[in-house]
């Protein structure tokens, strides 16, 4: 028997944290953005490590503001990830946060047309639910 798409109950992919990446994560749940910084240098860290490449320091969890601006994104116009089909056509951009040129974050830009969105555009992170889990996730809304 042959289901048909639109008849399908999709829920977005849930996140798979590891040993790194369980404080972000854990961030989130609080409604907290949080990005991995070294605690000697303190360079922010993305994606997050144990330990500092520069200098080889311990790192740590601490709040971002969310704030940054686009510096790449692309249109999703096919159902390529499930979950989202109700929201085509949707924009994943590619952020850097103010705290630190280099500091990028991937995720969705929410609250405009996709055709309106721009590089270089100010954002502001939210933490959302991810449906179909209990994690929750950022996205990004522009100001």
């Amino acid at each position: 028997m042959t289901e048909v798409l639109s008849d399908l109950v999709e829920e977005p992919p849930q996140p798979q944290p590891d040993e790194d990446s369980l404080g972000f994560w854990q961030a989130m749940e609080s409604g907290e953005l949080q990005v991995c910084r070294c605690q000697d240098c303190q360079r922010w860290l993305q994606p997050p490590l144990e330990r500092c490449p520069k200098c080889w320091g311990e790192t740590a969890f601490e709040a971002v503001s969310g704030d940054g601006e686009i510096h790449a994104f692309i249109r999703v116009f096919q159902p390529a990830i499930p979950g989202y089909r109700d929201q085509l056509p949707y924009t994943v951009a590619l952020v850097e946060l103010d705290e630190q040129r280099g500091l990028r974050l991937p995720g969705r830009i929410v609250g405009i047309d996709p055709a309106k969105v721009t590089v270089g555009q100010r954002v502001k992170a939210e933490i959302t639910d991810l449906p179909g889990g209990g994690y929750k996730v950022a996205v990004f809304r522009p100001v």
